[in-house]
């Protein structure tokens, strides 16, 4: 523990010994026994003739130095720095805690508690005993019994009131934000996103908190788990418990939620613990149990939350320590645990899979293996790549330029890493290239119901050696790296400034946008696309594009579908009925960019005013339906949808335009219908619900269902409301 500037109570402490008191730690790390816990090395140890006096023991006697590990990473929330001063606040309220002997810059000597942890007799995962449960519930409440005054002063962040229970954890969800996620986010950002964790994740579960019910505060040890709770050898006093530097003071429900989660009982003994900590707190402070049934939830869901921080850190650093493939399948398991846990309270949507989080570790790894021994094994490993001779490499990215960027790739801040809904970007700076470039990453175990129809490095390569006006991304590299890891590596468009995030017309073009990118879709008309699609006008575009989507429908996942008759949405057979009533004129085709959303379209300072990335969805059909389908993923205002269709109408030769007006909206009640569906089919199963695009659309889904319904000349039923699948799922 750090030393304090505050006067030592005299009480129970003694003045640190004077004569090589270094030497004493040393002694200890030397010959006590050790005990290894997260934050500190703890060492039991007999007190020698030298130390007797100063620490106030007999020779023989057993005590504890605790030395604070120098490499922890910050993974805690701390109300108090000292330890020491909470001890000796409560030491006269609660027997058998540790007293304090002595203490020192990054040490402290306590007395040892004897006896055995529970953690030892006990394991993770199995059931308590029935009287332990109860003995432990009394403890937590004994708790409560401590006077304010005797506690050290509270950070001036906290609430005022003393009964403020949503102000209480408010405040800790902020604190862990600025303790636990802040300092760990530019050694550890660029991996929780490639986990689909945002940077403001905590800060937004914070705005979610609800009002609860007011419960007076009392002190909370705040970390009470197997490994700090000792049961006497005799049983003769009730468990002990130790380890109090993440005391804090505020709401007991929080105590009682880590607990549970910490203690990791077994699902069926929840009520039971919960039980017999409300019987007991009922017979010390009977307020403390007001709104229980409501509330704990909140303080359960904040616990497996912030849980996730210090969970996927401490499992990467682990792999730092020791690499096995044991030890990354391991570490594995550990991370999806964690993610699995916070999904709900932090919305994540879909957890990654197993390959997903085995790779996103692997990297984060790699990039910071060292040149020599082990490290330089993984780094050969993880930095060599099989080309994919599809795709011809320029002679201004070679080899090399690939390992680099591989090599960066996995250090990557979480500002140069985004995710979306089928691939993890990382923009990295590589060596002898005057450009950025992004490594483009296939997420395993995603699953687009809409499929691709081109190759994207075909398209890009393409429009290249096509020298017409479109701003796109150049293809690089295509290859598969260590562990059978596909990637694509094109240049980087953005800010020059790759630490602030591309900017993306989120809220609907501008003028000026809108006359660019009209420009530049008709330059793909020019991009010949006979190798890109030898078939392309030999089919009627609309009856493909119906038949693709009816086919979407009837592979969706079974508990969709049903949920789609119930709110009156068609089957795949009634809907192809309905929609081969309609029908469109033949225009001539030409090559698409098939998924024209805001984030798919990049700000820029020249005549572009555009760029356009992303191009998985590309395919060769109706010019028309480009144009369409942008103006229904984008918020389009009236005035900018009539100016894009002029200017479409005189720029395009008119074999591409023609009857535009009539079919037009033939298209989009396609495009409403599949947002029906597919938005529908995300909520269900959670999937892409950390893309900025897919939260949007899944946000107004009453509207989406609305429209679908009322286009398709069906009825709504009443039961359609926003948040009716997340109900019934």
């Amino acid at each position: 523990m750090g030393a304090s500037s505050r006067p030592r109570p005299a009480l129970g402490e003694h003045p640190a010994p004077s004569p090589g008191y270094r030497t004493f730690v040393d002694l200890a790390a030397r010959v006590g026994q050790a005990i290894s816990g997260h934050h500190n090395q703890n060492y039991v140890m007999p007190v020698t003739p030298a130390m007797a006096k100063p620490l106030g023991r007999e020779v023989g006697t057993s005590v504890t130095v605790r030395i604070r590990r120098a490499d922890t990473l910050p993974v805690v929330i701390r109300t108090w720095q000292n330890e020491q001063e909470i001890l000796s606040a409560i030491r006269g309220t609660l027997p058998y805690v540790p007293e304090v002997l002595a203490r020192g810059h990054g040490f402290a000597v306590h007395s040892y508690v004897e006896g055995v942890p529970l953690s030892s007799v006990c394991g993770n995962g199995k059931p308590v005993d029935s009287l332990l449960v109860q003995e432990l519930a009394r403890l937590l409440a004994g708790m409560a019994l401590v006077r304010r005054n005797g506690l050290p002063p509270l950070p001036p962040v906290w609430p005022r009131n003393d009964m403020d229970s949503q102000g209480f954890l408010r405040t800790l969800t902020h604190l862990a934000d600025q303790q636990v996620r802040d300092p760990n986010w530019p050694s550890f950002g660029g991996l929780f996103v490639a986990l689909g964790i945002p940077e403001d994740a905590l800060l937004r579960l914070a705005e979610r908190i609800p009002v609860m019910a007011r419960r007076p505060y009392s002190l909370l040890h705040a970390d009470l788990h197997r490994d700090n709770l000792i049961l006497s050898y005799a049983g003769d006093r009730p468990p002990v418990c130790v380890d109090w530097e993440l005391a804090t003071y505020g709401d007991p429900l929080h105590d009682l939620a880590t607990h549970l989660v910490r203690m990791r009982y077994p699902a069926h003994q929840f009520p039971e613990v919960v039980e017999a900590w409300a019987g007991a707190m009922r017979e010390v402070r009977p307020n403390a149990v007001n709104g229980l049934g409501k509330d704990l939830r909140h303080y359960l869901a904040f616990e497996r939350a912030q849980s996730v921080y210090p969970d996927v850190m401490r499992a990467a650093r682990s792999l730092e320590e020791s690499f096995t493939q044991n030890r990354l399948d391991e570490a594995t398991e550990e991370v999806r645990r964690a993610l699995e846990e916070a999904a709900e309270p932090l919305r994540l949507g879909s957890v990654p899979g197993e390959k997903e989080v085995e790779r996103a570790l692997f990297r984060w790894l790699a990039a910071r293996a060292g040149e020599s021994g082990a490290g330089r094994s993984l780094r050969a490993r993880a930095f060599a790549w099989q080309p994919d001779r599809r795709l011809e490499q320029p002679a201004d990215f070679p080899d090399s330029a690939v390992r680099d960027a591989l090599a960066l790739e996995g250090a990557a801040p979480a500002s140069r890493v985004f995710k979306g809904t089928a691939h993890l970007n990382s923009v990295v700076r590589v060596s002898g290239f005057d450009r950025p470039v992004v490594v483009r990453r296939k997420l395993p175990e995603e699953y687009r119901r809409e499929r691709s129809v081109l190759s994207e490095h075909a398209v890009l390569r393409a429009i290249e050696e096509a020298f017409v006006p479109v701003a796109a991304p150049r293809a690089l590299a295509l290859g598969v790296s260590y562990p059978e890891d596909h990637f694509a590596i094109h240049t980087y468009v953005g800010p020059d400034d790759i630490g602030h995030p591309p900017n993306h017309p989120v809220n609907g073009l501008l003028p000026h946008e809108a006359d660019g990118l009209v420009d530049q879709l008709r330059a793909l008309t020019r991009v010949d696309y006979g190798q890109l699609d030898p078939l392309a006008g030999t089919r009627g575009f609309y009856r493909w594009l119906k038949d693709q989507l009816v086919l979407l429908v009837a592979e969706l996942p079974e508990r969709s579908q049903r949920l789609a008759r119930h709110l009156g949405l068609p089957d795949a057979d009634r809907l192809d009925q309905i929609l081969s009533r309609h029908t469109v004129s033949d225009r001539r085709p030409s090559l698409l960019h098939g998924d024209l959303n805001p984030w798919n379209l990049v700000r820029r300072d020249d005549a572009f005013a555009l760029t356009i990335i992303d191009w998985e969805m590309a395919l060769v059909g109706d010019p028309l339906y480009d144009l369409v389908r942008h103006m229904h993923l984008t918020p389009t205002r009236p005035e900018i949808r009539d100016r894009m269709f002029r200017r479409w109408e005189r720029r395009l030769p008119s074999e591409y335009t023609r009857d535009w007006q009539k079919d037009w909206q033939v298209y989009r009640l396609v495009e409403i219908v599949r947002s029906a569906y597919i938005d529908l089919d995300r909520i269900v199963t959670g999937a892409s619900l950390d893309a900025p695009n897919v939260q949007r659309a899944v946000d107004s889904y009453a509207m989406t269902l609305a429209a679908a319904t009322g286009s398709l000349g069906l009825p709504t039923r009443s039961t359609a409301n926003p948040r009716l699948a997340r109900a019934l799922v």
